[in-house]
């Protein structure tokens, strides 16, 4: 995964409670802040703990992320500001509770060879889809019902959560546009049982979903790839009675196959290994 770059002007001196409050914040490692940490570290009402943070990213020791959340810019950074952070550290703060999924799982657990510009953020809560450092934030908002799968993972000493292997598989056929199409689910799966995926979690995460399309194209993935799926006959018998699309990114042609009440829109050809 990449960073974020930012730039500033030359950075101007800080007062003694400005240095007491960036030190007490980076001390306690926190690279992201919000107006109400600073509210709380200098125990000062709101409107001044906005005009403190206004001030400090005037100076350029705070990168204003979006409304009310800034990112500390460090000593390390020089003069000029020069700084870059993760890209996962920043979506931890774009909706709460959170996790990284779709394609940026993918990416995370290497069942991709893609690198996805966008970060696909998961949430239950109502958040705001944006841009920071010319990096695109994709929210997706799932019922709470779907809002389970999900690992802590240390970045930069930081605690995010991303989809676990099994999840992040069964999220990508939930919705393949989320994730590059049929193809690099393809991919993924071929990728995730040369690395001993736990196909039972799979089955048990399916169930929980409780996605007829997601199921059939776990299934009919498998079917063509060999793979042992230990819930198959389950799982088949709790197919939804509609044709649901193989692949949802492409045009709604070709043939059904009743097997897996599919409409296959993608030629087998497709779903093969790229050559390198």
């Amino acid at each position: 995964m990449s960073t974020t770059e930012r730039s500033a002007n030359i950075r101007q001196g800080l007062s003694t409670r400005e240095s007491r409050l960036l030190t007490r914040l980076a001390g306690a490692g926190h690279q992201i802040i919000s107006v109400d940490d600073i509210e709380t570290t200098l125990e000062v009402p709101p409107n001044t703990a906005r005009e403190i943070a206004s001030r400090l990213t005037g100076k350029g020791w705070l990168d204003r992320l979006f409304p009310g959340t800034y990112l500390i810019i460090p000593l390390t950074a020089g003069e000029e500001a020069m700084y870059t952070t993760h890209e996962y550290l920043i979506a931890g703060h774009v909706a709460e509770p959170m996790y990284i999924g779709y394609y940026s799982a993918l990416n995370h657990h290497g069942l991709t060879e893609q690198v996805p510009r966008t970060v696909y953020v998961v949430t239950p809560t109502r958040a705001q889809s944006r841009e920071i450092h010319s990096v695109p934030y994709r929210v997706t908002t799932v019922t709470e019902r779907k809002f389970f799968g999900f690992e802590p993972t240390s970045v930069e000493g930081t605690t995010v959560q991303v989809s676990d292997l099994e999840k992040t598989l069964v999220d990508c056929a939930d919705h393949p546009k989320f994730c590059g199409g049929l193809r690099e689910l393809a991919t993924a799966m071929r990728t995730a049982d040369d690395r001993g995926c736990d196909w039972d979690t799979v089955g048990e995460y399916l169930k929980r979903l409780d996605n007829g399309a997601a199921t059939k194209r776990i299934v009919y993935l498998a079917d063509q790839f060999g793979i042992d799926l230990p819930t198959r006959e389950e799982l088949v018998a709790s197919f939804t009675s509609g044709y649901s699309s193989l692949d949802p990114t492409r045009p709604d042609t070709g043939s059904t196959n009743s097997t897996y009440r599919l409409r296959i829109n993608v030629k087998s050809a497709i779903l093969e290994p790229t050559e390198s």
